[in-house]
């Protein structure tokens, strides 16, 4: 078993049902047409005047997620995934307003899944992976706007025509302000302290699946222009071994400016190229500086005995390092491992001392190569009421 997601579920499969993409009533909760910090629909070109990418744990209007849709891509276990889905969408939304994307024709039974607290919206998806399909959100001029960045099936492993199409349908329904950006990316390989600087995977951007032909310098360039940051920090990630490629947001995350905790294998853990991977991050990081000039202050975050979880699976995820920060609340996985599932919590509680730290199973999930974070998307602004 791998500390990091080896892959989705669906490597091994291809998306079989098209279905059209469809808007309409919600089921429940603000109009359509809320919008937070939004300035029409359009899409334009990206420019770094004025443009902020926001940390986690500042204040969000809402938090996305999908309902996974197809059979062809869970099996047996798509009853087991959606009973997680909806687990996590109501612990979500006892903190902030949650809105779930769900086919038509599974709308309902998402929604009766998911109670009345959540908003569940008609609108096409293939999978759960919101934080990779959700454009991602930066404040430009003041207002917030959605960065596209061209979702292509992690490396057109994949067929995700109707996740494909998220980007700009979901963000016309909130009138949110689009623009695509000039590179292929996803929101996981994504992790910022709201200062300006950017943690990443080389092997999850670096690479001829998303960005073919362009080097690393020209993609930091593009970065930093698209989402406003002044310094990108490079971890180099493992290539090939899972779907992402390796994305940052199970291996490394802030909690503070200038604070970051690591995934870390648990002890007497056999070395394998994910645990190199956290060692190389933590070579980076400990000879780096922030944006702001400041020394990084590295915290390891352990995982659990993988004897002593109750999921199984060789696409396990044991990492903690994928939880959620949302309005008032953190929100992480609960293994199963009762000591490293305290340790993990505390460690959290510590860094997040005026949020309740909640602990959500989500065995499925991480059996099908990710975690709480990989299913939600945050979008920032005032909290919806």
């Amino acid at each position: 078993m791998s500390p990091l997601p080896p892959s989705r579920r669906s490597v091994l499969h291809a998306i079989a049902g098209i279905g059209g993409l469809a808007l309409g009533a919600t089921a429940c909760g603000p109009d359509d047409m809320t919008r937070t910090g939004g300035s029409g629909t359009g899409t334009d070109t990206a420019t770094a005047g004025g443009r902020r990418f926001g940390a986690e744990w500042e204040s969000h209007a809402r938090t996305f997620m999908s309902w996974p849709a197809l059979e062809s891509v869970w099996g047996e276990d798509l009853p087991y995934v959606r009973q997680d889905i909806a687990r996590v969408a109501r612990a979500v939304a006892g903190y902030e307003y949650v809105v779930l994307m769900a086919r038509p024709d599974q709308q309902k039974a998402a929604q009766k899944a998911c109670g009345s607290q959540v908003e569940v919206i008609p609108l096409t998806v293939d999978d759960l992976w919101a934080r990779d399909t959700v454009p991602v959100f930066v404040h430009d001029e003041g207002r917030v706007m959605g960065v596209d960045f061209n979702f292509n099936g992690w490396g057109n492993k994949q067929q995700h025509t109707d996740d494909a199409r998220v980007g700009s349908t979901l963000l016309q329904k909130y009138g949110v302000r689009r623009t695509k950006a000039p590179l292929v990316a996803e929101g996981g390989a994504f992790e910022t302290d709201g200062e300006g600087t950017l943690l990443v995977t080389e092997s999850s951007v670096v690479n001829d699946n998303r960005n073919p032909g362009k080097s690393r310098d020209r993609i930091e360039a593009e970065l930093k222009q698209t989402l406003g940051i002044q310094k990108v920090v490079w971890l180099k990630g493992v290539r090939g071994q899972d779907i992402t490629d390796a994305h940052v947001d199970s291996l490394v995350r802030f909690v503070a400016p200038g604070v970051v905790l690591l995934d870390k294998a648990q002890p007497g853990t056999p070395a394998d190229s994910w645990s190199r991977a956290s060692d190389q991050a933590r070579s980076v990081l400990s000879g780096a500086t922030d944006a702001r000039g400041r020394r990084f202050e590295i915290v390891d975050l352990p995982q659990p005995d993988l004897d002593k979880i109750t999921g199984e699976g060789d696409d396990f995820v044991s990492s903690y390092a994928n939880f959620y920060v949302a309005n008032d609340s953190v929100f992480m996985p609960r293994f199963g491992d009762r000591k490293a599932d305290d340790r993990a919590r505390g460690i959290l509680q510590e860094h997040f001392p005026k949020r309740d730290v909640v602990q959500v199973a989500i065995d499925t999930i991480a059996s099908g190569g990710g975690g709480i974070h990989c299913s939600t998307h945050d979008q920032p602004g005032k909290p919806v009421d």
